[in-house]
């Protein structure tokens, strides 16, 4: 961590020339360890924070100007906007339009910033791996405000504040479990978080002899691009189909057994199918939850292996590159359970792992992945960390 902070500090007097009144700050990546494309469903979400994530650094400044710049992207200079006029996203600003619209979405709620500032960025979150690099952006940002202006919001409120410049200035319609991760994240704990009503609980993560393995396929995505809002539409439409006969405000609420009651309301196979998955997966969710706290480690991880199989067959969310690193686990002794975490379309499986099995886990799971997709995956052990500080 000492490594990072002096690197986006250097990286913050490189682009500004100064140092005098400058901080650095850190919030994490996530990782979702069940409960995928649930939490704009109403159900339960379980994620938790990585030890990597994004630093940055920051100082105010005495004009309205505020300037960005990312060590990771040195190629792409500084981004200045002037916060005298309207702030809107655009090409030109790339990265810059996540915090510029966090400081849009605290102005829509009547933070006004008195003055501007400069910040850097330098992460270690590998871009498009589905580790919530946008979500820890934001959250970075809400809190670096929160730190230099003395803006009355709570850990919580950044994570709300993210979800909604997301959604309503970047335009992707994620859900809140990923700003609620980084942004409430507690060492060695995941959180158990109901979407519908934003409660919560810390699960302590007692992976006794295993290890949480992070396995990158490479494959780029980007959820604004992706069918990510399509598959939003489609569980929006069938909850209105549903509601015509059945009480209810979100799919989250269903039991398994009211679902099977009632999906022929839908009358559309596909969608039913995506219906059934976050009906289905928000009760894997809550059980995966409570076998865990029992101490029964291998029904969590049979109930990952279910979930990555109705997001492969149901949701329709993982492609070749997620289903050969998914079904490659499977076949190894020590595995005790993998699956696609994020959006999807991309991005990253995670799989719990016994100590003694993580060196086999990586070469036969490696050598499968480049043989059938040509070109090599990337593998992370990963810590659980916590939520946003200052350094």
């Amino acid at each position: 961590m000492e490594d990072m902070k002096k690197a986006v500090l250097d990286g913050f007097a490189k682009a500004y020339g100064k140092c005098e009144g400058v901080k650095a700050y850190f919030a994490a990546g996530r990782v979702n360890l069940i409960g995928e494309h649930t939490d704009y469903n109403a159900g339960h979400v379980f994620p938790c924070a990585l030890t990597i994530g994004t630093y940055g650094a920051a100082a105010k400044r005495d004009d309205k100007i505020v300037r960005f710049y990312s060590v990771n992207q040195e190629n792409f200079g500084v981004y200045e906007v002037d916060l005298s006029k309207e702030l809107k996203p655009c090409d030109e600003a790339g990265w810059a339009n996540y915090p510029i619209g966090i400081i849009w979405a605290f102005e829509k709620r009547g933070f006004k910033l008195p003055c501007g500032f400069d910040m850097a960025i330098y992460g270690n979150i590998p871009a498009g791996s589905g580790l919530s690099s946008s979500a820890s952006l934001e959250v970075l940002t809400g809190f670096i405000l929160r730190d230099l202006f003395g803006f009355d919001v709570t850990n919580q409120d950044l994570a709300i504040i993210g979800q909604y410049s997301e959604n309503n200035f970047n335009g992707c319609n994620c859900g809140i479990m990923d700003q609620f991760a980084v942004a409430m994240g507690k060492e060695n704990n995941a959180i158990f978080l109901d979407t519908s009503d934003l409660s919560f609980e810390y699960a302590p993560i007692k992976l006794d002899g295993c290890k949480i393995v992070i396995t990158n396929t490479n494959k780029k995505h980007k959820l604004t691009d992706s069918q990510y809002n399509a598959r939003r539409s489609s569980c929006e439409l069938a909850l209105s189909e549903l509601q015509k006969v059945v009480d209810i405000k979100g799919l989250g609420e269903l039991s398994i057994e009211e679902f099977e009651a009632h999906k022929d309301a839908i009358p559309d196979e596909d969608r039913r199918k995506k219906a059934k998955h976050a009906v289905y997966e928000n009760q894997r969710t809550i059980e995966a939850v409570a076998a865990l706290k029992a101490g029964d480690l291998k029904r969590f991880g049979e109930l990952m292996n279910a979930s990555h199989v109705s997001l492969r067959d149901d949701y329709d969310v993982t492609g070749v590159e997620l289903d050969t690193l998914a079904e490659e686990a499977w076949k190894i002794d020590g595995v005790i359970g993998s699956r696609m975490t994020g959006g999807g379309f991309g991005g990253c499986t995670v799989s719990i792992v016994k100590d003694e099995a993580i060196d086999t886990f990586k070469e036969q799971v490696g050598k499968a992945y480049k043989e059938k997709i040509g070109y090599d995956c990337t593998f992370y052990t990963v810590e659980i960390g916590g939520g946003p500080t200052v350094l």
